[in-house]
């Protein structure tokens, strides 16, 4: 495991991702509802960890092995242990809405983790929501930033630690990007790449 650290943000996180995202493109031939940069590398001005995180928003998981292949051409390594998000406290719990294929990038490449959802999903959605929110509430932003500060701080070498106090907080934290949804009657908007 690579030590958990927390970096001021970087200018070219953005083209990095657009780097990685059109090769995902096309790669997956067709298969990319959306292409997101997500995560914290997606908003401007916050400290992260240095992993571009990407979410390849698809119509159905029916066929996870023609995923895995395009994916697995590029260098990702497919993770089948991990086959679901977080479930956020009083959300719906179904296992449907928080499916995903998860792919991290080999030794050699740009640091990435891409997430594969479902169009229209609780997941899918959260992920975006989430960076839309910290990008138009600087206040959140800084808070979210220095939680992760500490959490590295005092768990640089223990991953589990750091998610699982890191998801509550992201939940706390929706919790207020939900009412701004609503009072900005939020959408998903266009896709990132």
């Amino acid at each position: 495991m690579t030590k958990i650290e927390i970096i001021p943000y970087i200018e070219r996180w953005p083209e990095e991702f657009q780097e990685i995202a059109g090769a995902i493109r096309q790669s997956a031939d067709g298969l990319a509802v959306r292409i997101d940069h997500i995560g914290s590398t997606s908003v401007p001005g916050l400290p992260a960890k240095n992993v571009i995180d990407v979410q390849v928003t698809v119509a159905s998981l029916d066929s996870p092995e023609v995923i895995v292949k395009a994916l697995s051409a590029l260098g990702y390594l497919y993770l089948e242990h991990i086959t679901q998000d977080h479930v956020p406290s009083g959300a719906n719990a179904s296992p449907e809405e928080w499916q995903k294929l998860f792919f991290r990038s080999s030794a050699g490449q740009r640091r990435a983790n891409v997430h594969i959802r479902v169009a229209g999903k609780s997941n899918q959605r959260y992920a975006i929501l989430f960076r839309d929110y910290l990008r138009a509430n600087r206040l959140a932003a800084d808070g979210y930033a220095e939680i992760k500060r500490q959490l590295a701080r005092y768990h640089p070498d223990d991953e589990d630690a750091y998610y699982d106090i890191k998801d509550p907080v992201c939940d706390i934290i929706m919790a207020g990007a939900e009412c701004w949804a609503t009072v900005n009657d939020w959408q998903l908007g266009s896709f990132d790449a």
